[in-house]
């Protein structure tokens, strides 16, 4: 493999708590890594079943979270795809160690550089996110000098009021009098999305990746009932999609990580990811 990263070849492990939790928080950094020759897996601890399918209004059940995600999967260019099979929902009542340990199991096997997971936030304070935040956090910290480097993913005050502001114009254009979607993958507070979310310490500008990351958020169509993310056109992605807001964690590895490189701007060059 080359050593596109600067350095050989580098892994990276998403954990996360649902289907696309992956391609919301930060699809564009995924797909960019893979480009660039990055083995990227991913972690959800639940089948994320009690989402809502958007045709039914009942849950889309576990065999369609899991098809949606793993389409994503391959949209975003993940190698591979774990699924745990804790509750949906759930998560803050799971016996804490369990759920510890088998996320350092997961981290173990795939040795990564790097593990990206949710911040303190859980990007809309959504209380399956902040547990797999604290039991994330906890399972590279047992690891000691063992442990990867740790990133928490964040999402920038205000760029899903933005969504929902351009699905409102789009829809205004097209159909005056209609309602235009106001929700986010079933998130009705567009404005939750980063609120009060911790400063990064790593922006990153992800550029044509952004369209990669929309193609991957409309895998999970089943979450789209009323959801402005569909009024979102490729064109558009670089502008609302295109910021990825990161902070280094104070536990893990804290020495040179690969993923610093990808703050600083890139392009693309004949349709292929610029050397970073």
């Amino acid at each position: 493999m080359p050593e596109e990263t600067g350095g050989g070849p580098h892994s990276l492990l998403a954990v996360f708590a649902h289907p696309d939790d992956e391609s919301l928080a930060c699809g564009g950094l995924l797909a960019w890594c893979a480009a660039l020759g990055v083995r990227v897996s991913l972690l959800s601890v639940t089948h994320g079943e009690h989402g809502q399918d958007a045709d039914s209004r009942t849950p889309a059940g576990p065999d369609v979270r899991e098809t949606e995600l793993r389409d994503a999967a391959g949209v975003l260019g993940i190698a591979e795809v774990t699924i745990l099979d804790h509750a949906d929902g759930m998560l803050p009542w799971v016996e804490a160690g369990q759920l510890e340990a088998d996320i350092r199991a997961v981290i173990r096997r795939t040795a990564p550089d790097v593990v990206i997971t949710f911040g303190e936030d859980g990007l809309y304070w959504h209380p399956d996110h902040i547990a797999v935040h604290e039991r994330t956090t906890a399972a590279v910290a047992a690891l000691h000098e063992d442990a990867p480097a740790l990133y928490y993913v964040t999402m920038p005050a205000g760029a899903m009021r933005a969504v929902v502001n351009h699905a409102a114009d789009v829809t205004a254009g097209r159909t005056p009098h209609a309602a235009p979607p106001r929700s986010i993958l079933g998130v009705a507070d567009a404005d939750a999305f980063g609120a009060l979310a911790a400063a990064p310490t790593l922006v990153v500008e992800t550029g044509a990746f952004a369209a990669r990351r929309l193609r991957a958020l409309t895998c999970h169509h089943s979450q789209f009932r009323d959801c402005a993310l569909a009024l979102v056109e490729e064109h558009d992605a670089p502008r609302l999609l295109g910021t990825e807001h990161y902070r280094r964690a104070v536990v893990g590895a804290q020495g040179d990580a690969f993923i610093e490189r990808f703050a600083v701007p890139r392009t693309t060059v004949g349709g292929h990811p610029a050397q970073p």
